[in-house]
């Protein structure tokens, strides 16, 4: 019945739209009471997002499972990439829903109020994890905004394509900015090697001294940095 709910509403929203379309109108189309509606969803907004209440008791029963030796913020790249399944599961959904957010004030509204309390499950578990930090709020609630708006900007870049292609392949790539960003051995778990300094040899010598010299100067001087002491 939820399922039929949702197909009627979504149905009703394309040809209609949104404005347009009553909660009677869904609940008539789908061949069942206005209580039943309610049993299911508390608002017509929430035939919009039906999945994100399951998204989120999943993405943060992922959370609590975490084990002390995880890395927190692979662990949060890794928990906002959970929340794609409900997006790439159905692709035409999740398009058709894009598009209609994008069309209607009050959804998008809706979806930001989503889209903290992901932010907010995220942040509570780094907050746990770098308590004994000086920084620790700021960086769990700093790190938490980076994670969700990489998750975003994948998750929209394939919904702009209309679902084609790879979504966990974009929100990937997006993902790899934070854990580069805010974690080294992020990039060393990555199999990626860090980047050294580049050296830097200053070398004083006359004016008229031949640039041969100079140069062997320069070797001398980095093999000497080389050579264990």
């Amino acid at each position: 019945m939820r399922d039929a709910l949702v197909a009627a509403a979504f149905r009703l929203f394309l040809e209609r739209g949104y404005e347009a379309t009553t909660i009677d109108d869904i609940v008539a189309l789908a061949g069942v009471g206005r209580r039943s509606f309610f049993r299911y969803f508390p608002s017509k907004e929430d035939v919009v997002f039906p999945d994100h209440e399951r998204a989120l008791a999943e993405m943060t029963q992922f959370l609590e499972a975490s084990a002390d030796a995880d890395d927190p913020v692979s662990k949060a790249c890794g928990a906002a990439r959970l929340v794609l399944n409900m997006y790439a599961e159905n692709p035409t959904f999740s398009v058709q829903r894009y598009r209609l957010t994008k069309q209607v004030p009050g959804l998008r509204a809706y979806e930001l109020s989503v889209v903290w309390r992901y932010e907010r499950a995220l942040a509570e578990y780094l907050g746990a994890r770098f308590a004994g930090r000086p920084d620790g709020k700021l960086r769990a609630d700093v790190i938490a905004a980076a994670v969700v708006a990489a998750h975003n900007n994948g998750l929209r870049s394939w919904l702009r394509s209309g679902g084609e292609g790879d979504a966990f392949a974009a929100v990937d790539h997006a993902l790899e900015y934070v854990r580069r960003g805010w974690n080294a051995e992020g990039a060393a778990a990555a199999g990626e090697p860090a980047e050294a300094e580049d050296d830097v040899v200053v070398v004083i010598t006359r004016r008229r001294t031949p640039m041969w010299r100079v140069v062997r100067e320069i070797e001398s001087s980095l093999e000497g940095e080389r050579s264990p002491s």
